[in-house]
């Protein structure tokens, strides 16, 4: 007995629901094209052109004069402690965020659970300039901090922590630490717990197992959380200006600066396209090495 089989409705029919999803993906398309690429384009060709005289941001006059300024003595170690910040904002949260993620997953009881993350998350209730400005009344001379200490007679005069790189680590690790604990507090959720007592029978103990089992079982989770917060560490503009000033300067600030302050538009320019291929650089680090696991 032989059987007929019609593709033809079949295929009608998934040609007709892609160009539904086409329509439905427009809007996004066009918002994306004109907030997006269309400022990226800008962006870029600025980087190529020179400053402008008086009275003109810039003149369409190609050079790559300030790709060279952006790598040189003066701005390039901007960047370079703009990495070094980033990555150790990035390393802090993950040794502070893995444990309290842990914390909050493995809480018996639905709204212990729910308690403690939503004590993660209480502090995007409130502006992060503000949060920020907080900063510099625990960190300043007579602020929080070094009243508990001179007053342990720890320290005889009030410590500079105001104004230096310490100032910035602890506000950026402050600002991105819930970045980093809500993937991770995901990956541990789904977690089968179950393979960890299998790994006790097999004679791991407690270390082997979290690092031979569990830390490859959610390192999706950890690895989202370190693009979450490196990303925007690298490009933070308020907590440097705000509690490193000129002793903090990042890239941020250097773009800043160039828009607003100096004018040199084609420079700010530069920078910030160099800003973005690090960054694309580290996604596709993070693209690779998701590749590898899988």
């Amino acid at each position: 007995m032989a059987f007929n089989l019609d593709l033809s409705g079949s295929s009608g029919y998934d040609v007709r629901q892609k160009r539904k999803g086409g329509i439905l993906a427009l809007p996004a398309v066009l918002w994306l094209g004109f907030f997006f690429i269309i400022p990226l384009v800008i962006v870029i060709a600025i980087s190529f052109m020179q400053r402008g005289g008086r009275g003109e941001f810039i003149r369409p006059e190609f050079t790559l004069r300030w790709y060279e300024t952006v790598f040189n003595q003066t701005y390039f170690p901007v960047f370079v402690d703009s990495i070094v910040l980033a990555l150790f904002t990035t390393v802090i949260c993950v040794l502070a965020g893995y444990p309290l993620a842990f914390f909050i997953a493995t809480r018996k009881g639905r709204w212990s659970s729910s308690m403690a993350l939503f004590f993660v998350i209480l502090p995007f209730w409130t502006n992060f300039l503000v949060r920020t400005y907080a900063w510099r009344l625990i960190l300043g001379n007579e602020g929080l901090l070094n009243g508990i200490l001179m007053s342990l007679g720890i320290v005889q005069a009030p410590v500079q922590f105001m104004f230096t790189d310490f100032a910035v680590l602890v506000g950026l690790v402050y600002g991105f630490l819930p970045f980093m604990v809500l993937p991770i507090y995901s990956s541990i959720e789904r977690f089968d717990f179950r393979l960890i007592e299998a790994g006790y029978d097999l004679g791991a103990n407690d270390w082997r197992a979290f690092w031979r089992i569990m830390l490859p079982l959610t390192a999706p989770g950890v690895v989202a959380g370190c693009i979450l917060v490196f990303i925007p560490a690298i490009g933070s503009f308020i907590t440097p200006e705000l509690l490193g000033g000129n002793q903090g300067l990042m890239i941020g600030s250097l773009i800043q600066r160039q828009f607003g302050g100096t004018g040199n538009w084609p420079l700010g320019s530069a920078a910030s396209v160099v800003m973005m291929a690090i960054v694309m650089l580290a996604l596709m680090v993070n693209a690779f090495v998701s590749g590898r696991k899988k």
